[in-house]
């Protein structure tokens, strides 16, 4: 079978996927920006695509769609080109809604099977909308944007045979008539290189400091730090944190860009914003802010740490949570939907109200200060990432059913 993966950060969701097909005798070929220098083992034809400045050009409520729909534009053309130059024919094209690579298409290979990775379907109400009134705004200027936002992924959907999200709440974001079309199967977490080790050692880049398994770490793990994954809740309950258990440290990875809303309106990065409001009482020694890591490391420090803070807007789910998890760290997460799809406090971890400052402060002190108490919620967190999420035997075998069924 020809597979055509077409991802403009491949491999991106398809890290795993990709390969074991190519294992089981396929011919696998991906699609993806040349901006994109990602290393994999997948032969990748290379589109280039640069976003013209539509803000001049076009209407403000049509830009994302004029923008998705450009890149389409482009990914066509270079299909179109791949099937006239060595007439080439997928009989599988696996695209990801976002970023409109997939809209065309169906029209360049009519008779391939067309699959989405279907990660959400923006609302205009609820979900990570008007979440936050601090940081939110809920106006019906702003509802209007957000609804001309799901163009691209309405015409996505309508042109897709069907379609798979990674979790339950995620396939739920989507309209009604289109859940029939969707799969729930996550990516997965391969629970035999991210588990429990209590031998793990973790050291502070650019400095001696090297922090052990069984020690006082607090972590908090994000691609960039932003308040679509809580940073400002997890700072603002840092102090007094770290005043009550003086030997504890907290490490904080992640840069200071934006992955997912809105730049500071003052300017300046969203780290130091909410940094700074709380510097004058933290003791810096103690608090680590350690940028990316590479996975290694990563993993290294989720078998180190004690407790493992994480909140999100109700969002997409991070890959981070159910790593800490399989790492055997004791989460304490947003009570938001897409973390209690996983977590029941209490079972497998704790559950926090988002926004309530001083229960973040009091459960992640008790969790420091009482490790042995918690020890049967780590143990739980494990079962669960094994039962539910291990790649090798529940996500990667389904996910290779759904793409090879007929």
């Amino acid at each position: 079978m020809r597979i055509l993966f077409v991802h403009q950060n491949f491999p991106g969701q398809f890290l795993h996927l990709a390969p074991a097909l190519v294992q089981r005798g396929h011919e696998v070929l991906a699609m993806g920006d040349d901006a994109n220098k990602r290393p994999t083992p997948i032969n990748i034809a290379r589109y280039m695509y640069k976003r013209p400045d539509l803000a001049k050009t076009v209407p403000r409520l049509a830009v994302t769609f004029a923008d998705n729909a450009a890149r389409g534009a482009v990914v066509a053309q270079a299909a179109t080109e791949m099937k006239r130059k060595s007439g080439y024919q997928p009989d599988v094209v696996f695209g990801h809604i976002g970023w409109g690579e997939s809209l065309f298409l169906k029209e360049v290979w009519p008779n391939a099977r067309h699959l989405l990775y279907a990660e959400l379907f923006y609302q205009p109400r609820g979900l990570d909308t008007s979440f936050d009134p601090e940081l939110q705004r809920d106006d019906e200027n702003q509802r209007i944007w957000i609804t001309s936002r799901q163009a691209h992924l309405l015409l996505a959907m309508h042109t897709t045979d069907e379609a798979v999200a990674p979790t339950q709440w995620q396939a739920n974001s989507f309209p009604d008539y289109m859940r029939s079309r969707i799969d729930v199967i996550h990516d997965g977490i391969d629970t035999q290189r991210v588990k429990p080790d209590p031998t793990a050692k973790f050291k502070i880049p650019g400095s001696e400091l090297e922090l052990r398994a069984g020690e006082e770490v607090l972590t908090f793990v994000n691609r960039n730090l932003e308040p679509y994954r809580g940073y400002h809740t997890f700072m603002r309950a840092l102090p007094k944190i770290l005043a009550q258990r003086p030997r504890a440290h907290a490490v904080i990875v992640g840069s200071d860009g934006v992955s997912y809303g809105s730049k500071p309106k003052q300017g300046g990065s969203w780290k130091e914003i909410f940094l700074n409001e709380v510097r004058d009482r933290l003791d810096m020694s103690r608090v680590h802010f350690v940028g990316h890591l590479p996975y290694p490391a990563f993993v290294s420090l989720m078998q180190v740490t004690r407790v493992h803070a994480y909140l999100t807007y109700p969002f997409v789910l991070s890959w981070s949570m159910l790593e800490a998890m399989s790492a055997g760290a004791l989460v304490v997460g947003s009570k938001t939907p897409p973390v209690e799809e996983v977590i029941t406090d209490g079972e497998n971890g704790r559950l926090v109200d988002f926004f309530d400052v001083e229960a973040w402060s009091s459960t992640l002190t008790d969790a420091l200060a009482e490790p042995k108490r918690f020890m049967p919620l780590r143990n739980a967190a494990r079962r669960t990432i094994v039962e539910r999420y291990d790649l090798h035997t529940h996500c990667l075998p389904r996910m290779i059913d759904f793409v090879e069924k007929p």
